[in-house]
């Protein structure tokens, strides 16, 4: 035979296949996987010519490019590879297994739920009667990663959860109206932030600004955001960088409890 090939060979051809899909993910989220394919194909020619064909002049000067691009690679998406480790760590798997070496069996009780419906209820009710009277609003929960510097974008609150605040605050002629509410250890912390905008090619047209907002800040933090739409006042969540729209009160109630779909 040309080569032998074993079970070691299969299992290393199927993690470079999963680590590569994972990157192919990053990078579509972030509209660069044209870049992605010029990468794997410069990859692809690196090694036939120098692993299979064996050139050594050509291969030689491919091999230092490799060396020095591996450093350019790094500076070059800096972002997608922060986006993949924190993906990798904010799986669900991942977290158990982060909870285990810890030895964190409290929160285990409690996982399903991360907030208690007196928390909740307000912005429910607050989301569900600005549906009905198209007023356009944009607020984000926080989980587990800090949502420090957005807050300090916007305008500080640092106030009780009431349904009668949010709805003044995203009243069309409030001047804190435009940008995102945050909120944080169960308070409204800001109002009027500015969040990262998604430019993924795959959100619906009907979609907006507040949308793509709302999504942005779920493709850089593990935050939930809620989206009422002005034009339609249909109710979107979005998670995880992605989104579930079209929401009853007991189905906004539910994700907000769980702080994720």
């Amino acid at each position: 035979m040309f080569f032998d090939f074993g079970l070691k060979d299969f299992i290393d051809i199927l993690l470079v296949a999963i680590i590569l899909y994972y990157c192919y993910k990053v990078m579509k989220r972030s509209r660069s996987v044209n870049l992605f394919y010029g990468v794997l194909i410069f990859i692809i020619f690196w090694i036939v010519i120098s692993k299979i064909v064996g050139m050594k002049l050509l291969g030689s000067i491919l091999n230092q490019l490799v060396s020095v691009g591996a450093i350019a690679l790094i500076i070059l998406f800096q972002e997608e590879i922060r986006h993949f480790f924190y993906d990798l760590g904010a799986h669900e798997k991942a977290n158990r297994l982060i909870r285990f070496f810890r030895n964190d069996k409290g929160n285990s009780i409690n996982e399903e739920y991360r907030y208690d419906r007196e928390v909740i209820f307000p912005i429910v009710m607050a989301c569900i009667n600005m549906s009905k009277q198209r007023i356009g609003a944009l607020i984000v929960i926080e989980n587990d990663i800090p949502l420090t510097d957005y807050i300090r974008s916007g305008e500080t609150i640092d106030a009780r959860i009431t349904q009668r605040l949010i709805e003044n605050i995203f009243f069309k002629n409030s001047p804190l109206h435009d940008g995102a509410m945050i909120i944080s250890e169960n308070k409204i912390a800001a109002a009027s932030c500015i969040l990262p905008i998604s430019h993924d090619l795959d959100i619906p047209k009907e979609f907006g600004l507040r949308h793509r907002a709302g999504k942005g800040i779920t493709s850089e933090t593990d935050a939930l955001s809620i989206i009422v739409s002005e034009e339609t006042g249909n109710i979107t969540a979005a998670h995880n960088d992605q989104f579930r729209s079209h929401l009853s009160a007991e189905d906004l109630e539910t994700i907000l409890m769980k702080g994720r779909f």
